[in-house]
């Protein structure tokens, strides 16, 4: 029988590092000659809310918001192991997010992706986002879509 188990915990964890370690490498493909300016803006170092997916106890996804300011958090670092995909476990982190954020008393997520990552950009939408206009430092960037969601007390 497959477990699957969520845990809240920050930056500093080490399966966090390994996941993050290897989404930075799949964009750096996706992202090509641009990598090096987004990657600026992902650092994890100051990280406090992050969510890893552990499937049979072993780390397969992960996911992460910061303040943006009072009423905003941002969703960064969402990463699932390829060979896991389709089985829903992004979105079991997303929502564990967007509970926490709302915990947390925060009114909105909203997030930026790639274009090019076409299926990031479906994943997002068929988990109830809005697109907005670019914000901070993705105004202006061809590649850059951004995306908002109100928080509800509901969780699911």
């Amino acid at each position: 029988m497959e477990t699957l188990t969520l845990i809240r915990t920050n930056s500093t964890h080490e399966d966090f590092k390994n996941l993050v370690t290897e989404l930075n490498a799949y964009l750096s493909v996706i992202d090509g000659s641009e990598h090096a300016f987004y990657q600026q803006y992902n650092g994890i170092e100051n990280l406090n809310h992050v969510v890893i997916a552990y499937k049979n106890n072993e780390p397969v996804a992960c996911g992460a918001f910061k303040r943006v300011d009072a009423s905003s958090a941002e969703i960064k670092r969402m990463y699932t192991k390829p060979e896991v995909r389709k089985y829903g476990l992004a979105s079991k982190v997303l929502k564990e997010l967007e509970q926490w954020a709302f915990e947390e008393h925060f009114e909105n997520t909203i997030l930026e992706t790639g274009k090019r990552q076409v299926e990031a950009v479906k994943f997002y939408q068929k988990n109830h986002y809005l697109s907005m206009p670019n914000f901070g430092p993705y105004q202006g960037i061809e590649n850059s879509v951004c995306f908002k969601k109100t928080l509800t007390h509901e969780k699911g």
